[in-house]
């Protein structure tokens, strides 16, 4: 089993948090700064504010939200079940001195079965 590296380990809850508020509240910041611009300029100014102020909310939510998860590999849990590979075939029981046997009879032959 491949032991994960630090660097390819999520960030913390609170990291991940703060990351995600300093996100939101530069987007916010602009946003006021948008509404206080709509009381001093006119004409295409005036309208770039607007639509500033009211896409920017939608925007700074979709960007606290986005994940922030690390591309690394799967961090696997100490002590978690590791599957084992499947078999392509089944294994073959038979003598494989025997050249009547088809490979589908069972470990045992009829004899030891009457002797048991």
């Amino acid at each position: 089993m491949k032991q994960p590296s630090i660097t390819s380990l999520p960030p913390s809850p609170e990291e991940e948090r703060r990351s995600r508020m300093i996100k939101y509240t530069i987007a916010m910041s602009i946003r006021v700064v948008c509404l206080v611009l709509m009381l001093f300029v006119q004409g295409w100014w005036l309208a770039l504010c607007v639509a500033g102020a009211i896409i920017l909310p939608y925007v700074a939510v979709v960007l606290a939200n986005v994940g922030t998860t690390a591309k690394g590999a799967d961090v696997v849990r100490p002590g978690a079940l590791v599957p084992l590979r499947e078999q392509t075939s089944r294994p073959n029981f038979a003598d494989p001195t025997d050249p009547s046997s088809d490979g589908n009879s069972a470990p045992w032959s009829e004899k030891d079965q009457r002797s048991a």
